[in-house]
């Protein structure tokens, strides 16, 4: 061979008759090619007796596998290469290997020897790729050599190897079930390493092999808890998913309190609404006075364990990848208490702003999380709100794909509220223009939703769908149809005139669905349009046989109706109908038509059915309830596959329920040597000084960290007094070792509180305001949940002392219980944007079966959102929430007659809200009027006004609010409401109806 000719070899063309071929080769992306010469150049490469040509050859082929070619015919020229002593072309040759080892078995198996040394060979690299190759080869014959490499592999000095047996676990596993017992002794081998690389891909194989043996976790929970923050992210999502489990199974609800509330609250409701049968009264009572001792034997005390996982996986909500920050919102949603929950908004909006397929996903997660207020009333404060002050972030872009912008119209829906509806609303009406005709339908869903929930809008919405109705688009029109007739069922006699209006639209809509709802409705309510419903019948006769199926039966429906109530004037049409339906094609319509002919038209035959005709087709029906398709999806896991399809998907594990009693937390405890106690302790100090890394400087951490300090102040609190009662209120974090530390700082907490508390002893001393009798008591807190303290609080329509912009809260506490209650008071206050509290004095003391008066100051920002804070006694916190009636939140004023019509000049059109209504039978005298209206509102009587005339400003921005009352004859009377605020004005007007009306 000549230089020249050698020259050529190693540049990959041993000649010119080489040349066409390299273009050929489909990895140089030649499309043409003659199958006997495939690749030729390249088993030449292979051949060679140069390690560079090899290197070149292999990189070729690996590059085409990552393009998608085919390389599996090049697999014997591959494999005779596994023993080449050069490093770099061994990696590539198990790289190819672990791809083609299960199509190529036969061939593999040939090279078993081979591999079996790599096993052994000095470079981590190529152990953990001969492993990865062998447990590549499916072929039951290998089982015991794939088993004996996999446990010399668990052992091997290098991480790198021992993740790469926890990956053939569960290959092995699939490929033999038999051989569980001695994988799962591995797995037990390698969950004990302390390296993080190590932990994901164990947990994996154990999730996969043997996801019920929970007690392979006990020893390593707290390890894993400590090495998550280090684990690579995949790892993470792995091992948070199983600790989510894992933590239903071991510790108790943190929310136990409300559900005992809700437990006896249901006791109550019963026990006093079945007075027929005296045993059910016996077991009511029995089940009452149960639930009321078990809140006082047993408060719910967080264990140390459960609070490490969630402290240890809060920083992992700033990770960049999504799924690691989903991981942590599903274990906060799942296992945190509801006033933590919080923390999560702000990350999960974060990632809002990332590609199209993650929001697809958050947003699904999101809109499981706020439809569950619809659910559980409690859950309005936390879940709902924490969203709340993010709502701009779920606006849609006109770039938004549609299935981006109907979860995101769901996400809008379950937020709106009564204090954001008119923006939300606002928003609606931009979406409505838009060309995509899909998501126009659902925005008019929305609508309808958000009306239904909403009583206040009603009305609104309702206008403005009727407004769609003379849209030019066929399909909006279609869809504003259905929406209307589901809204007009809740209030159809107030709504004839959009009834008669729809009724005309039968001429021009031609979608079957909105045919068919409009005939529904002029047959359901016929009474309200007697002229127009015959008239409507007749046209649809015309053109019954050209109809579509569903027009069809609403037709037939409606003849019915129009016989039972009208059957002067549609006697005869009902019968050309029911003529013409009886030889439809359809067999659904004829058997419809000879039904409803034995029914409506009574013969000799006819059975007793006939004479509850009217009863079966005029029956008052119930208003459909528009809910949200993600209702039911809360069964499902968040963040996994299976909430995402709401479908059960292979190989989804259901989450367990929170085990009635706590199992013993002793089996999670280490034995630590002598030797390492003084450096754990030196660590744990370290990390007391680094905590507020973990804490969000822009106030997301609250809860948590409230949490923390509330155990730290209970334990010192219990190892002064030497009770041996828990004294934390609903979480602990601290483990027995290394509480010396720890005592110090509580000391110093108990010394700035002790002079906290001699400020504030003068100031209990100052006179509080005592309600009148008139004034409406709300309880704060049951004596069930407060373990003895009950909470009610009243507005005292006095003005705040401190602050004029703020309304004046009265509590009154009551200890029940047999024991002192001290050092009452408020922390962790949450607040809307704008809103602001005046905390009131804290109580040093409340003796048992006493009682005793505070008032605050809350400046609730024309709002009726409510103001959330913890309630503190020197032992426990309760999370509460005072939510003000719209008719608190303002100031009467003085107006003379003159000064109010001039007022009430300035504030028409959209700031005045009429309504008729007839009077209560106690309440048609002056005196009674003006004595509900004052009630229901903080409002001043105007002097010498013909009608009945009040006046008021709203305390935080002093908007003026008028009412008038006018009466007419027999009881009749108008309502009417001026005010700057729509919302305000709206709401107000709600709650004088009911005061009025009652």
């Amino acid at each position: 061979m000549s230089a020249s000719s050698a020259f050529n070899d190693e540049k990959g063309g041993s000649s010119s008759v080489g040349e066409p071929e390299y273009g050929h080769d489909p990895a140089s992306g030649g499309i043409f090619s003659s199958d006997y010469k495939r690749h030729d150049d390249l088993k030449e490469m292979l051949d060679s007796n140069k390690d560079s040509l090899k290197l070149e050859a292999m990189k070729r082929i690996v590059a085409m596998i990552a393009r998608g070619k085919n390389a599996s015919d090049l697999f014997p020229a591959v494999v005779k290469n596994v023993a080449c002593k050069n490093i770099e072309v061994k990696k590539l040759v198990y790289v190819y290997l672990v791809r083609y080892a299960e199509e190529q078995q036969d061939l593999a198996l040939l090279s078993i020897s081979t591999f079996q040394r790599g096993l052994k060979d000095p470079n981590q690299l190529i152990r953990a790729s001969a492993l990865r190759v062998l447990s590549s080869i499916r072929v039951t014959i290998i089982v015991p050599i794939m088993m004996l490499a996999i446990k010399e592999a668990a052992s091997d000095m290098s991480p790198y190897v021992r993740k790469t047996a926890a990956h053939a676990i569960p290959k092995l596993y699939s490929l033999d079930p038999e051989q569980k017992d001695q994988l799962i002794e591995v797995i037990e081998k390698l969950l004990a390493d302390k390296t993080t690389l190590v932990a994901g891909s164990v947990v994996m194989a154990f999730e996969e092999v043997c996801p019920e043996r929970i007690d392979l976790i006990h020893k390593n929970y707290r390890k894993l808890c400590n090495l998550l923050i280090d684990v690579e992210e995949w790892g993470q999502v792995v091992i948070i998913n199983m600790l989510t489990r894992y933590a239903r199974t071991q510790f108790l609800n943190p929310n136990i309190n409300e559900s005992l509330l809700e437990e006896g609250g249901g006791g109550e409701k019963t026990f006093y609404g079945s007075d027929e049968d005296e045993d059910e009264d016996e077991e009511e009572k029995e089940k009452k006075a149960e639930v009321a001792a078990m809140a006082k034997r047993k408060p719910y005390v967080m264990d140390p364990d459960h609070r490490l996982l969630l402290r240890n996986t809060k920083p992992l909500l700033q990770s960049r990848n999504a799924a690691v920050v989903m991981a942590v919102a599903q274990l906060y949603f799942h296992l945190a208490p509801k006033a933590e929950v919080g923390v999560i908004a702000k990350a999960l909006v974060r990632l809002l702003r990332s590609h199209s397929e993650v929001q697809y996903v958050v947003l699904q997660n999101v809109a499981t999380m706020t439809i569950k207020r619809r659910v559980s009333y409690t859950w309005w404060y936390f879940l709902c709100g924490m969203f709340e002050p993010y709502l701009k972030s779920f606006y849609i872009r006109s770039t938004d794909p549609t299935q981006i912008k109907v979860l995101k119209l769901e996400v809008l829906t379950n937020l709106a509220n009564e204090t954001n509806i008119s923006t939300i609303l606002r928003e609606f009406q931009t979406y409505i223009k838009s060309m995509d005709k899909d998501f126009v339908a659902a925005t008019i869903q929305a609508i309808g939703r958000c009306a239904t929930n909403i009583g206040e809008v009603r009305d609104t919405c309702l206008n403005g769908l009727v407004q769609l109705l003379s849209n030019r688009d066929e399909l909006v029109v279609a869809e504003s149809v259905v929406v209307i007739k589901k809204l007009l069922q809740m209030q159809p006699e107030k709504h004839s005139d959009i009834i008669k209006h729809m009724a005309k639209l039968t001429d021009n809509i031609q979608v079957p669905m909105a045919r068919a709802s409009i005939l529904w409705l002029i047959g359901e309510y016929c009474e309200h349009v007697p002229k127009i419903a015959p008239d409507v019948l007749r046209k649809m006769a015309k053109s019954f046989t050209n109809e579509e199926d569903i027009v069809k039966l609403q037709i037939i429906n409606l003849a019915a109706k129009l016989y039972l109530t009208n059957s002067k004037q549609t006697k005869l049409l009902t019968q050309y109908v029911l003529n013409l339906a009886k030889y439809d094609q359809n067999y659904d319509i004829r058997d419809r038509a000879r039904f409803i002919r034995q029914l409506i038209v009574p013969t000799e035959k006819s059975g007793a059915l006939s004479k509850y005709a009217k009863k079966l087709f005029l029956a008052l029906k119930p208003a459909p309830v528009l809910e949200s398709p993600f209702k039911d999806r809360d069964h499902f896991q968040l963040g996994s596959l299976s909430h995402l399809l709401n479908a059960k998907a292979g190989g989804y594990q259901e989450l367990p329920d929170w085990p009635e009693a706590a199992p013993d937390p002793s089996v999670r405890n280490v034995e630590v040597p002598e030797w390492t106690k003084c450096s754990s302790r030196e660590k744990r100090k370290e990390k007391k000084v680094e905590k507020p890394f973990y804490s969000d400087s822009e106030g997301e951490s609250g809860p948590t960290e409230s949490a923390d300090s509330e155990s730290d102040s209970a334990s010192a609190s219990e190892s002064g007094s030497g009770s041996e009662e828990s004294g934390s209120g609903s979480e602990s974090e601290e483990s027995e070792d290394g509480s010396e530390s720890e005592e110090e700082d509580d000391e110093e907490e108990e010394g700035e509180k002790d002079k906290k508390k001699k400020k504030k002893k003068k100031e209990l001393k100052k006179p509080v305001i005592a309600p009148s009798s008139a004034l409406k008591s709300y309880e704060l807190l049951h004596r069930i949940t407060g373990e003895g303290l009950s909470v009610e609080y009243c507005f005292s329509r006095q003005p705040f002392s401190s602050d004029a912009n703020m309304v004046a809260v009265q509590m009154q506490f009551t200890n029940n219980s047999t024991s002192d209650t001290k050092s009452l008071h408020m922390e962790d206050v949450k607040l809307q944007s704008g809103m602001r509290v005046k905390e009131f004095p804290e109580l040093e003391l409340l003796p048992a079966g006493e009682s005793a008066t505070a008032v605050m100051g809350i400046d609730f920002c024309d709002s009726t959102q409510a103001a959330n804070f913890q309630l503190c006694t020197h032992t426990r916190k309760f999370f509460v929430s005072i939510q003000p009636p719209v008719g608190e939140l303002m100031r009467p004023v003085f107006l003379t007659e003159n000064e109010f019509k001039k007022e009430q000049g300035q504030l028409m059109g959209m700031n005045e809200i009429t309504e008729k209504l007839t009077l209560d039978v106690q309440c048609r005298n002056e005196h009674a009027i003006v004595q509900r209206v004052t009630t229901a509102a903080n409002l001043s009587r105007v002097p010498c006004g013909s009608d009945k005339e009040f006046a008021g400003r709203t305390v935080t921005s002093g908007s003026l609010v008028l009412v008038t009352v006018a009466n007419k004859e027999e009881g009749a009377a108008q309502l009417t409401v001026n005010c700057e605020k729509m919302v305000i004005g709206t709401m107000l007007v709600k709650d004088i109806l009911l005061a009025l009306t009652q």
